[in-house]
């Protein structure tokens, strides 16, 4: 696994097409109990090298019932994003994550996972990866149907402040799905 994790480091697959620059935020071990399949590491992120290090991470965090301590011990949640690498800025937000890092490195990460109890598909670009043609017509029903991909994966959307008025529109989430997801790790004993 140690040899797995300094490939990942040297990665320089997508060197070319990202103006900050390679810097691969991932985190896991082979003990990791949920893994957190997101989209790509943000600015913050990147800067700082600590996954989910932002005010996205703290909302993360707080839906999933979790202290730091336990969200960053890799025995607990293994951090594997769809793009490791701050894809750069767009029009209105971050950029897609790159395509190549999930073919180049997912499933050699995942076989080294032993005791993955439940996976979370942050955002459509997890979602339509894991979940393919069965996911819904979009990320608003797939996570309302989350229970039809239970137990080996909890789709949710993103926890960026942008997404505020989403969880307005959609107090369901709130109300019936986070108590939900909330159990489910606490049954974890993380």
């Amino acid at each position: 696994m140690e040899t797995l994790k300094k490939e990942i480091a040297a990665c320089r697959i997508c060197e070319p097409f990202l103006e900050a620059g390679c810097r691969p935020v991932v985190s896991f071990s082979e003990k990791s109990k949920v893994v957190i399949i997101g989209q790509a590491p943000g600015r913050r992120v990147h800067e700082s090298g600590i996954p989910w290090d932002d005010k996205s991470g703290e909302n993360l965090r707080s839906w999933l019932g979790v202290d730091a301590e336990t969200f960053y011990d890799p025995d607990s949640f293994a951090i594997v994003p769809m793009g490791f690498c701050y894809p750069g800025t767009g029009k209105s937000g971050d950029l897609p994550p790159r395509k190549e890092c999930a073919p180049q490195w997912h499933s050699r990460i995942l076989e080294e996972l032993q005791e993955v109890q439940l996976t979370l598909l942050i955002g459509q670009y997890a979602q339509k990866q894991y979940l393919g043609k069965k996911s819904q017509k979009n990320l608003t029903e797939t996570v309302r149907h989350f229970k039809d991909y239970l137990p080996q994966y909890f789709p949710l959307p993103h926890p960026s402040p942008r997404n505020n008025i989403w969880k307005r529109k959609n107090p369901w989430f709130e109300e019936d799905l986070l108590p939900i997801l909330q159990k489910r790790i606490q049954l974890l004993n993380l």
